[in-house]
């Protein structure tokens, strides 16, 4: 059985025990959600296709941690000239456990 759900702007493909990293949320660790954006339900024999939701599918995921992501250097040279530039990013992370995927009856 799997789902894929929307978190932002990004679709993730989970399952029950999965561990996912996605963008920064509001909650804290220990909290639970429940993640409502399913696009598509898969148990096997009922596959569900979302227009563009699930209304009656649920994921529900708890927070494991927050923190930072590798460090990602950007450089910029320019051959022949005393010009460049070089930074370096870390993307704020939350790491999520799925729980558990619940679906309704269907209608």
């Amino acid at each position: 059985m799997f789902a894929i759900i929307q978190l932002g702007s990004l679709q993730y493909k989970v399952s029950a025990g999965d561990v996912i990293e996605s963008q920064l949320l509001k909650e804290e660790k220990g909290e639970s959600i429940t993640l409502d954006q399913v696009l598509l339900y898969n148990d096997g024999s009922d596959i569900r296709i979302g227009q563009p939701f699930l209304h009656d599918v649920l994921v529900t995921a708890q927070v494991v941690r927050q923190h930072l992501g590798v460090k990602v250097i950007s450089y910029k040279y320019r051959r022949r000239k005393t010009s460049a530039w070089k930074k370096g990013h870390r993307q704020k992370l939350t790491t999520l456990s799925i729980q558990k995927i619940q679906a309704g009856n269907g209608g």
